[in-house]
């Protein structure tokens, strides 16, 4: 499973509602990055799950082209938009056996708390940056059965961790 979230978006216009804010250049250019990223890791998603939010369904569109996954099959639901750490655990849990390889993307803090109350290791990671992407591998038959401390961090990433 990977988490990754959203990129840098832009405030240029304050009175845009935030659901509805889009990406700033420097997310333009740092979501294919990280899908670059992935693809040199092999990532091969069956399903990319993301808010329907601007900038989190962009950088979902961004990432997936990339990785060759068609922008028509990724999933949104509204609940992510925003969403608590429990509520992103209720949907993972609530995902369809078929998919064994999963991206999720959101929003921060809920992010960060899922990511860390996912985790098994005693890392806390303070912040998962824009764009940023936590991969895990969970311990589990079927995604019902995920639980807090059930994930192994494989690796966390971000757009300034290194120069591509």
């Amino acid at each position: 499973m990977y988490i990754i979230r959203h990129a840098k978006s832009s405030w240029a216009d304050p009175d845009k509602p935030d659901f509805d804010r889009p990406l700033n250049e420097r997310g333009k250019r740092d979501a294919p990055r990280m899908g670059k990223r992935l693809k040199e890791k092999e990532v091969h998603p069956h399903l990319i799950l993301s808010s329907p939010a601007k900038r989190a369904f962009s950088t979902a569109k961004r990432v997936a082209k990339v990785l060759k996954y068609h922008k028509d099959n990724i999933k949104t639901n509204d609940e992510l938009y925003h969403a608590d750490e429990d509520t992103m655990l209720r949907m993972v849990r609530s995902l369809k056996d078929k998919y064994s390889s999963v991206i999720l993307i959101g929003h921060n803090p809920g992010l960060t708390e899922f990511v860390n109350s996912l985790m098994s290791d005693e890392i806390d990671i303070d912040n998962v940056p824009t764009c940023g992407v936590v991969a895990f591998r969970l311990d589990v038959e079927a995604w019902k059965d995920i639980s807090w401390g059930k994930g192994q961090m494989l690796f966390f990433d971000y757009p300034k961790s290194r120069e591509d």
